[in-house]
């Protein structure tokens, strides 16, 4: 028995076995959800469909977030094969290379664009057909980072996006509420995924982290898929329009500097 059986969930965002949003998929499927699956691109089915067959997971679909028509027909096709949903998770993100890195003054407005569509605005749509498939209430998370509130080097245009994607976050939270659908924001420190591997330095900053956070210890997908069954389940019932840091209490830190590097 687990504390999501009878549960059905809506994944987007799966790129591989290491990304965050296969960390979350491992999570509710340990926990009885069935779970179905949404990629990006065609690059990316010879690594999710063998991910879904492995887990016995038969509903995946390709995706392109910035098409409205993509979206209301991945839920269509949701609708027919679940009925009716209860999570949604919304771990979708990108940026040009060109607009992540180098001065922040230099971020393109084709590549600022492009990165609050697909990596913010996406949520909303999502939510609204998810919303009319959460016939008993829900809940929503989407992934977000630390720089959406504190900059971080190099996150550029991607940390203007997980600022959005916040707010994003509390508004849906509020539109949603009386439906008894709950929207919150995941926010992990570094992991090793191939999307953080597109941003300049991220070695750097994950070798950093885990020596200067609070619990000095690196933060894995299973954390997150952790912290996102918690959101999914009734335990979480009363939690919503919330940014949850799963990074070892960095995000408390004034000063990122050890006792060592003080004396």
């Amino acid at each position: 028995m687990g504390i999501l059986d009878g549960k059905n969930a809506l994944v987007f965002g799966v790129a591989n076995n290491r990304s965050i949003a296969w960390g979350i998929t491992e999570a509710l499927l340990r926990e009885g959800a069935a779970v179905g699956l949404s990629y990006a691109a065609e690059m990316l089915e010879k690594r999710v469909f063998p991910l879904a067959e492995a887990n016995n997971i038969s509903f995946v679909e390709k995706c392109d977030v910035t098409s409205d028509e993509q979206i209301e027909a991945v839920f269509a096709k949701a609708k027919d094969h679940f009925g009716r949903l209860d999570i949604l998770v919304h771990a979708v993100a990108f940026a040009p290379g060109d607009d992540l890195g180098g001065r922040f003054r230099d971020v393109s407005r084709d590549g600022f664009k492009l990165a609050l569509d697909i990596s913010a605005y996406s949520l909303i749509p999502m939510a609204r057909h998810a919303a009319d498939l959460m016939t008993g209430g829900g809940s929503i998370m989407a992934l977000s980072y630390y720089a959406a509130e504190k900059v971080m080097p190099r996150y550029n245009v991607m940390a203007i996006a997980k600022s959005a994607l916040e707010n994003i976050v509390r508004y849906l939270a509020v539109d949603l509420g009386p439906e008894g659908i709950r929207v919150n924001a995941l926010s992990p420190g570094p992991i090793k995924t191939l999307a953080a591997a597109g941003v300049p330095g991220f070695r750097m900053m994950l070798k950093y982290s885990e020596k200067v956070t609070p619990l000095r210890s690196p933060i894995t997908q299973e954390d997150v898929g952790n912290v996102a069954v918690f959101l999914a389940s009734d335990w979480g019932k009363q939690v919503s329009g919330e940014t949850i840091y799963i990074d070892g209490g960095y995000h408390t830190l004034g000063l990122t500097a050890t006792e060592e590097d003080l004396q």
